[in-house]
């Protein structure tokens, strides 16, 4: 029988140290938003995967669609040849993105893939090199990704040297003294001291940063991007690989804002699990790569394309949107209501179900409540996620399916992990 002891110590000699693993537990199976490990003990997910399975584990509808296309094919290779499932899953895209304009939509296979083929777009179309990211961003483990990413430990640390033309802009966090004002003059001095506007390609931006710490992009922020965006020829690029699908409350998180992106990058949420993710844009940018400058082997893979539709006729049917909203309220009135009692709580914050708590302590980043708490919670079956440039924030990633009971019962283990590591202190 396998246990979790030895599957960690054959782990350890058979894998790299390198690929960060959060717990020595092992996965046997699922099911919406529970786990089992291979020892039969049960958990409650807070995590999905880090946003992927929004929909839950093992959603019948999914399974359903996967098995049907098994049933025909699993692989041409889209660019060898093409199939209609993939061909209708971009006009889905293209119909429920924000925005009117006339678009067309590529499918690759992760996150890191998108942007890294919106970064190669929105240079093709505009004839320029110079891209803008936010601290505390993150784009992926790519080259590209690392060098948009606004965090160096663990992802960028040794790794270098990293693409160049990549700039960076502090994001905007009233909690620690960072306004819109600030990060425009920010943006400001870039121009005169780095880059002219005239060689900038774009600008990408996380609605609400994922891995740094769920802080939400102002509206007054987005406003002003799209308008010097504007004003100079720039591309607005929204990474949405983490808040899209029903994650913020909206499909995508854009739609909180009267803001239009020219090109959205998606995957985790897209494909219930499965591999899969798109660039989505303005129909002309999109169109600016010759023939064969965008693809991937394993890009749209047929399967995962039709996990997709399946996903998207389950956040419509379910609506997972609106309970997207509800769940989340849940949550901050829970953690609010527990502010007095753990005075470690800075702030609780996000989109829809997308929520974060920060925590604290003497004007600094408290690191080892935060990793003292998640301990606790995962002792008593309950499965979270750390992010934040200083690691100090907890966030909340569960499926939006899961019952107001299996939430009730994860919140409650939460509520005794916060107060019995605040007796700690």
């Amino acid at each position: 029988m396998l246990s979790n002891a030895s599957l960690q110590e054959r782990k350890n000699q058979a894998t790299p140290r390198g690929v960060g693993v959060m717990c020595a537990i092992y996965a046997d199976r699922a099911e919406n938003a529970e786990l089992w490990d291979v020892e039969g003990r049960r958990y409650i997910d807070f995590a999905a995967g880090i946003a992927v399975t929004n929909t839950g584990h093992r959603h019948p509808k999914v399974i359903a669609a996967m098995q049907a296309q098994l049933e025909r094919f699993t692989h041409t290779a889209y660019q060898v040849m093409p199939y209609a499932s993939y061909v209708e899953l971009a006009e889905r895209i293209n119909r429920a993105t924000p925005g009117t304009h006339a678009k067309k939509t590529a499918f690759f296979t992760t996150g890191a893939e998108a942007v890294e083929n919106a970064v190669k777009i929105a240079r093709v179309a505009t004839g320029r090199t110079g891209i803008i990211a936010f601290h505390g961003g993150f784009h992926g483990r790519t080259m590209m990704g690392m060098a948009l990413t606004g965090k160096v430990s663990p992802y960028k640390a040794g790794f270098g040297p990293f693409p160049g033309d990549v700039y960076h802009l502090p994001f905007p966090n009233s909690l620690h003294g960072v306004s819109v004002a600030d990060t425009l003059q920010a943006l400001s001095q870039l121009f005169k001291a780095d880059i002219e506007p005239s060689r900038v390609a774009a600008i990408i931006i996380e609605p609400e940063q994922g891995e740094g710490g769920f802080y939400v992009a102002p509206a007054e922020l987005m406003h002003a991007l799209r308008q010097l965006c504007d004003e100079h020829g720039i591309l607005l690029i929204a990474d949405e690989v983490q808040t899209g699908f029903a994650r913020t409350g909206k499909l995508f998180a854009m739609e909180h804002y009267d803001v239009e992106a020219d090109l959205i990058t998606m995957a985790k949420g897209l494909a219930g699990g499965m591999p899969l993710s798109a660039v989505c844009g303005r129909a002309e940018i999109m169109d600016a790569p010759n023939p064969g400058g965008l693809g991937g082997t394993y890009a749209g893979n047929p399967i995962a394309v039709a996990a997709a539709h399946a996903v998207l006729d389950i956040i419509e049917e379910e609506q997972l949107c609106e309970r997207a909203n509800i769940l989340g309220a849940a949550v901050k009135t829970r953690l609010n209501g527990l502010r007095e009692r753990v005075p470690h709580i800075a702030e609780v914050r996000g989109l829809g179900a997308m929520v974060g708590v920060e925590f604290i302590r003497d004007g600094s980043a408290d690191v080892a409540f935060a990793q003292q708490v998640q301990a606790k919670a995962l002792e008593n079956g309950l499965l979270l996620l750390i992010c934040g440039s200083y690691g100090n924030v907890i966030r909340f990633l569960f499926p939006l399916t899961i019952s107001d009971a299996l939430l009730n019962e994860g919140l409650d283990i939460l509520e005794q992990a916060l107060l019995s590591t605040v007796v700690k202190f």
